[in-house]
């Protein structure tokens, strides 16, 4: 698993591209720039793993564009220590730049070749999540909650409730609503019944899968 000073240079760029897009986090930023973002793509995609665009991740997933990983990012406002929910954690590169800025990550996948595919990838990569999950998503980890923040990878058709449920006071969640195309949507926790909402424009994910027994 090899790592060169190609890499490095192409993460640089990659990295600029992202500030002139509008990234400002200086630790997203730099979360991106140590992060070998080919690692977590097959070896036939590694020519494109540092140009700005989502890749084919296997089970009908995607590894999301990196500016999206970068916007979400820094929509969380993590901090060091924060216990951070993780609902879709496909290739792991999300993952990997939450563990990067410090947080205690809770992640759960939906597809158990993926979830497969990055419990044996992190150790090798040095990259330790607090929990790794295989099932529902939309269910959350409630005997993990509260979080300081959530972050859905996936875009889904509403807010799961349980996940609103398992958000601290004063917690963030970050979320793509919508269908067909995703709109970037906010939630702080103001209080027990209380949540203010903001939108930050249009994406696309793949679905958020509910699990089926």
């Amino acid at each position: 698993m090899k790592d060169t000073a190609k890499h490095q240079g192409l993460r640089n760029q990659l990295v600029s591209t992202l500030e002139q897009k509008g990234i400002t986090d200086k630790a997203v930023l730099e979360a991106i720039k140590k992060i070998p973002r080919h690692l977590f793509l097959n070896s036939s995609f590694e020519d494109y793993a540092y140009q700005d665009k989502a890749f084919p991740i296997g089970a009908g997933q995607t590894i999301s564009q990196p500016y999206t990983v970068a916007f979400q990012s820094q929509l969380l406002e993590v901090k060091k220590e924060h216990k951070v929910l993780e609902i879709g954690t496909g290739s792991g590169y999300q993952t990997a730049v939450l563990c990067m800025l410090g947080a205690k990550v809770y992640s759960i996948e939906r597809q158990n070749e993926l979830f497969k595919q990055t419990s044996n990838l992190f150790p090798k990569l040095n990259i330790r999540p607090k929990h790794l999950s295989f099932g529902d998503g939309y269910k959350g980890l409630p005997s993990y909650a509260p979080f300081d923040s959530i972050i859905v990878t996936a875009g889904a058709p509403f807010i799961p409730q349980p996940l609103m449920a398992q958000l601290k006071i004063g917690g963030r969640l970050v979320i793509p609503l919508g269908e067909e195309v995703q709109i970037m949507t906010l939630l702080i926790r103001k209080n027990e019944t209380q949540f203010e909402k903001h939108e930050f424009g249009e994406f696309r994910f793949v679905p958020l899968l509910e699990h089926k027994n």
